[in-house]
């Protein structure tokens, strides 16, 4: 049995298969008001992708810990115990609230590295800042305010701040973020759900975001970390601890230093595979195009060994994924 990082097989299309089948299953609930059944259908058919893998897979970021009703648990084990050893972060359907309004930028997203590659973070929020590649390194800066890193990027692309647009999540907890962003005269697009895509918009040079702000949830950090490692970019986050029972789902985890600022290396070392599927239209992924026969999927897969990405367009039959070929 080999190993992930020393396997010579490009898993980049294995693991895109695995976001196509949950972006399909998740786009049939489309705009019904329900997130839960959105949700469930997407973990449900995520869940049947990697269980067909030809690698051990082990769940590190996944649908809640070991115990909980969803699939995916953390410490969940799928796929082939013959095949190479990998863990997986994942999240079946970043923007379910997206899903069951018909609204834009929700993704299925999945990253593959070998053991011990994602960092363990609990299920509460991170505050994360993320620019794209080409920058001398420390440009930004986590602990810096909004206007000193906007202005420090603007001066780096040779551009007034005014020409730089700032994403971020659409919350009440944002409001004096958004005073700041706008105090230095930047521009604001602000997202409904799903900061994945966000951090992506950001990392991805044909876009018009130049920098992903703001507090969202930890997991997705880390996914959003895997994606700026093949994409390119730098990226921070650190942990945001509102509570006693917050502190103690940290703790339990083994993290002590919860003021410790991770960066992209950090929350996603190794060799990585990323791979995410738009569901619904989005700022760098087309949603899924649902058929009476087939579906049409538009998805990003990214590898950090070589720091390519490629834009796939995938036609799928419908028979063929319900005999559970994909």
């Amino acid at each position: 049995m080999s190993d992930f990082s020393t396997s010579d097989r490009n898993f980049a299309m294995e693991a895109v298969h695995a976001t196509e089948h949950a972006a399909i299953a998740a786009a049939q609930h489309l705009g019904n008001g329900d997130e839960k059944t959105a949700d469930l259908a997407a973990t449900s058919a995520l869940h049947d992708a990697l269980a067909r893998l030809s690698i051990d897979v082990t769940v590190r970021i996944g649908e809640g810990q070991a115990g909980a009703e969803s699939q995916l648990y953390v410490g969940k084990n799928l796929g082939s115990s013959d095949g190479p050893k990998a863990d997986v972060a994942l999240v079946a359907l970043e923007g379910k609230s997206i899903v069951a309004r018909g609204g834009y930028n929700a993704l299925s997203v999945l990253a593959m590295s070998e053991n011990g590659s994602f960092l363990s973070v609990p299920d509460i929020y991170m505050d994360k800042i993320a620019i794209g590649a080409g920058y001398s390194d420390g440009l930004i800066d986590l602990d810096a305010e909004p206007g000193d890193n906007l202005k420090a990027l603007a001066e780096a692309k040779g551009v007034p701040v005014s020409q730089l647009t700032v994403c971020l999540l659409d919350r009440p907890r944002h409001t004096k973020l958004v005073e700041k962003i706008r105090q230095v005269g930047a521009r604001i697009q602000l997202i409904l759900d799903g900061d994945v895509s966000g951090v992506i918009a950001a990392a991805y040079s044909q876009n018009d975001v130049d920098m992903y702000l703001g507090i969202g949830a930890a997991p997705q950090a880390i996914l959003s970390a895997a994606a700026v490692r093949g994409i390119g970019g730098q990226m921070q986050a650190r942990l945001v601890i509102r509570n006693g029972d917050e502190e103690a789902k940290t703790a339990s985890i083994g993290i002590a230093d919860t003021a410790r600022k991770y960066t992209l290396n950090e929350m996603a070392r190794g060799h990585i595979t990323f791979a995410a599927t738009g569901v619904t239209q989005g700022s760098t992924l087309r949603g899924v195009q649902l058929g009476k026969s087939r579906a049409v999927t538009h998805s990003l897969v990214v590898r950090s060994l070589t720091q390519t990405f490629h834009f796939i367009e995938g036609h799928h039959d419908f028979s063929k994924i319900r005999e559970g070929l994909i």
